[in-house]
């Protein structure tokens, strides 16, 4: 090794060690550090939620023009009537988003028990002889005059939701929830009832979303396993009893993989749905050039919309569709994981619970993976009863989202300085703290025993 001018051996500065197997230039690797970068910023949940709802909105309205001119046109109606009713919805339920994504945490929760008695009430009024009204068998509509109905029963999800939410994290605050009779009571009794309510309507596929909701409320509280599957026993107990008593839902749960219509044509919905997913290819027959919404597929605009969209749109529409759901999906969890707030956390798990059970029960009917329940798939299925309080729910998810102190921080970076001092905003910045990932379900007491789970 040479001397230098001094006399000392030259010094080897250290370099920095090259990844093993990863060139410095990787853009595979770039773009994968982008892509986490992106994820993890305090508005990525914002923006999945205003924007992915805002999309299947759109989207939903686009195939209920396509979907329902035939329905209309075989009625003696105008082409675009059901359009008309449901662009009114989204445009009401638009001003619901906007309010509910406004409120403070206060108001959602003082809107709880007037939500639940609204909606029993109605539910209530449902069953009363010349108020109630049935449709496709289900007794579960009240007539608002002319060709405008509403369905309580929908907004029953909302109310288990908001009350739930509310009654669970005020037990939570006094530390009551280590306690079963405290976490069931009187949460599942109150379910019961709006379960019971809709199931004198004939309605089990809503009863089906408000018992997913009311066991997500459950898991998000931190119910002990045995409790956990005693309530699921039960509940199974109750639809295993509802669904071998009745004909009709028997022959639903036999046309799960049907590919002929059978015997007097008991599987034709379910059959004509595959007919639609099989004929669109990848890319779709193109838009209105569906053939089975001319009157071999029923209800092609409401519960089965989503045959339609893979008969004119293809596999990319249907996946672009998975895609938004997966990530409003995505986006609740998150919401509801880092929030310190115990309402804000049972509600944001309560609504993506609705929200992708729902999707996951319609879209299964179709794809003949599930039997068919009646359910529409959210903000994407004509019926405007049915787009209201989701499009509320979605709103409370852009409220609890804007609500994250890292988030307040962000949009207080973006707004307009013209009056304001830098040193606000900063100082707002500063106020956030660190970013940090929180468990969705609520950790367990240190005083309860390991083998309750």
């Amino acid at each position: 090794m040479p001397a230098s001018r001094t006399g000392r051996p030259p010094v080897r500065r250290a370099g920095r060690p090259a990844a093993a197997g990863v060139p410095r230039d990787n853009p595979v690797r770039r773009l994968s550090l982008r892509a986490r970068k992106a994820w993890d910023r305090p508005l990525t949940a914002y923006y999945l939620i205003l924007g992915g709802s805002l999309l299947i909105t759109v989207l939903g309205l686009v195939m209920v023009y396509s979907a329902s001119q035939i329905t209309a046109l075989q009625l003696s109606l105008p082409g675009s009537f059901f359009f008309r009713k449901q662009f009114l919805a989204a445009a009401i339920g638009g001003v619901l988003l906007f309010a509910a994504s406004r409120m403070p945490v206060k108001l959602h929760r003082a809107l709880a028990y007037p939500i639940l008695a609204g909606a029993v009430f109605m539910m209530a009024l449902v069953q009363v002889p010349g108020i109630g009204l049935s449709v496709n068998g289900n007794q579960n509509w009240i007539s608002l005059g002319g060709s405008f109905q509403i369905q309580p029963s929908e907004f029953g999800k909302l109310a288990l939701v908001l009350w739930g939410a509310d009654l669970l994290a005020r037990k939570q605050d006094k530390r009551l929830l280590t306690q079963w009779k405290h976490m069931l009571v009187p949460l599942v009794p109150a379910a019961f009832m709006l379960l019971g309510l809709i199931m004198l309507g004939g309605d089990m596929g809503t009863a089906i979303i408000l018992t997913a909701i009311l066991f997500g409320l459950l898991w998000l509280a931190g119910a002990p396993t045995r409790l956990f599957v005693g309530v699921l026993s039960v509940a199974l107990a109750i639809g295993f009893v509802l669904i071998k008593t009745s004909p009709n839902r028997m022959s639903r749960l036999a046309c799960i993989g049907a590919t002929e219509p059978g015997p007097h044509d008991t599987c034709w919905q379910a059959v004509h749905g595959i007919y639609a997913l099989a004929s669109g290819g990848l890319f779709g027959s193109g838009l209105g050039a569906s053939v089975e919404k001319w009157g071999q597929l029923p209800e092609a605009h409401t519960d089965f919309i989503f045959a339609v969209t893979g008969e004119e749109l293809g596999l990319a529409g249907t996946l672009s569709v998975l895609a938004l759901f997966a990530a409003l999906g995505y986006a609740g969890i998150r919401v509801a994981g880092r929030t310190e707030d115990p309402f804000v956390r049972y509600a944001a798990g309560g609504v993506t619970t609705w929200i992708t059970a729902q999707a996951v029960i319609n879209i299964g009917a179709v794809l003949g993976l599930l039997p068919i329940a009646g359910v529409p798939l959210p903000l994407f299925s004509y019926g405007g009863s049915a787009l209201l309080p989701t499009m509320f729910a979605i709103g409370l998810l852009i409220a609890f989202a804007r609500d994250d102190p890292a988030a307040r921080a962000a949009l207080a970076m973006r707004q307009p300085r013209f009056g304001r001092k830098r040193g606000a905003v900063r100082e707002s910045a500063r106020a956030a703290g660190p970013r940090r990932w929180n468990t969705m379900r609520r950790r367990a007491s240190a005083a309860r025993s390991s083998g309750e789970r």
